[in-house]
């Protein structure tokens, strides 16, 4: 898929919240396009609640892969203050889908149940390693298996084979692309280079 992860003008440097705030919109359509793909390969995934169970667990697994590559480039506050806004951009676009289509939930809101699943996967996600080669076996299997949690019966014993093999890496290659371009073109400088989580 293409993405637009240039700025319009080259040379100024972009603020954390700036540079975060394209970050959440190409990892919005990369969550987008392997739903899409997914149900053309005939995978039942129904406007309503499965609609976003499914995003929800995609979106959080590519927070996961953009904190990694932020580790890698930025020190430890940048860091910090990339991957919250991330967070918080992420959820909030996914808030004002889920609305649209389902409504307000009973208690709460869409964007307060998605910081609390990803805070409390989080935990999970930082047992898996990330390289420069991209997440290790372990952490595609959690997504698969998590992803598989949201699906119809049926189609359980093919996804984990469709996610690990197909949409991960294909929107983990996206999401690490869309990173780099914009990490180089907002004049960040790395912090460090080699280390690996």
């Amino acid at each position: 898929m293409r993405i637009k992860s240039r700025w319009h003008k080259n040379g100024t440097p972009k603020s954390m919240q700036q540079v975060a705030s394209v970050m959440a919109f190409i990892i919005w359509r990369v969550a987008q396009n392997a739903l899409e793909r997914m149900r053309g390969e005939q995978y039942d995934i129904d406007p309503g609640p499965q609609y976003f169970a499914f995003l929800r667990e995609l979106l959080i697994f590519l927070i996961q892969i953009a904190d990694r590559i932020a580790y890698q480039r930025l020190d430890a506050g940048q860091r910090s203050e990339f991957t919250t806004a991330l967070a918080i951009r992420v959820a909030g676009i996914l808030h004002e889908n889920e609305s649209d289509l389902l409504g307000s939930p009973p208690t709460g809101s869409h964007q307060e149940s998605f910081i609390a699943l990803l805070n409390e996967l989080a935990a999970d996600y930082a047992e898996f390693k990330y390289t420069d080669a991209g997440p290790d076996f372990a952490f595609l299997r959690y997504l698969g298996n998590r992803v598989m949690a949201t699906m119809a019966q049926k189609d359980r014993p093919w996804v984990i084979d469709q996610i690990m093999s197909i949409e991960a890496p294909e929107a983990v290659a996206t999401v690490q692309k869309g990173m780099h371009d914009l990490f180089e073109a907002s004049c960040l400088t790395p912090a460090k280079q080699g280390d690996n989580l």
